[in-house]
């Protein structure tokens, strides 16, 4: 985020929220899904369990960003358009 800062406050909250739901949800999916629990049992594994919560969070920023990157370039677009253009990219 620091990197490339938002446009605007919205843009920049709305960024920060969705990283962390990311990294709350998609961590704690990761941490359930490979039975990572054990690692809180010392502080070296409770430091390597935040990192993976962290990382877990960055796809969720950069979704955030695409998304708002795509309505600043469709924003003269009707509904239509943008539709068809979805569908095309899939």
């Amino acid at each position: 985020m620091c990197a490339m800062t938002p446009r605007s406050a919205k843009e920049w909250a709305v960024g920060i929220i969705s990283t962390v739901v990311a990294s709350i949800g998609g961590g704690a999916a990761v941490i359930q899904h490979y039975d990572l629990l054990a690692w809180a049992d010392t502080p070296i594994g409770l430091v390597a369990m935040l990192g993976l919560v962290f990382a877990c969070g960055l796809p969720g920023w950069a979704i955030v960003r695409w998304m708002f990157n795509y309505i600043d370039r469709k924003k003269g677009a009707d509904l239509g358009e943008v539709i068809s253009d979805v569908r095309g990219a899939l």
